[in-house]
């Protein structure tokens, strides 16, 4: 099975950047699905983007659409989240997941393993 930690997260204001790495250590990361996810105090958790196995497909919820952008290094094992013009609505806790599956998917429950999570918290 694949182990999966995320960084790159902090405190940022509003209108900043953040890269977020997801680094895969115990099997390839190219060969899954992998998934970002938040999670907001009280709310429950909510697919931000997602990645297909090469690369080529993508999807993101429609509130980060046009500021954030998911990519991949296979070749490192890494996973990354990039996100621009940051708003203090983005302020969670950002997971990454991956996915034995062959087909991109929003949904939690199709995510197989799940990283510790990265705060990230954007001031106003």
């Amino acid at each position: 099975q694949v182990q999966l930690v995320e960084s790159g997260g902090g405190l940022v204001q509003a209108g900043g950047s953040l890269r977020l790495s997801c680094a895969a250590s115990g099997r390839t990361v190219g060969s899954y699905v992998v998934g970002w996810f938040r999670q907001a105090p009280g709310k429950e958790r909510e697919f931000v983007a997602t990645i297909s196995r090469s690369g080529i497909s993508t999807d993101y919820t429609d509130s980060v659409k046009g500021r954030f952008t998911i990519s991949r290094d296979n070749a490192k094992n890494t996973v990354y989240l990039q996100m621009n013009s940051l708003k203090p609505e983005d302020t969670a806790v950002y997971y990454c997941a991956a996915d034995r599956g062959i087909v991109i998917t929003r949904r939690v429950d199709e995510y197989d393993y799940w990283g510790q999570g990265t705060q990230v918290t954007v001031s106003s």
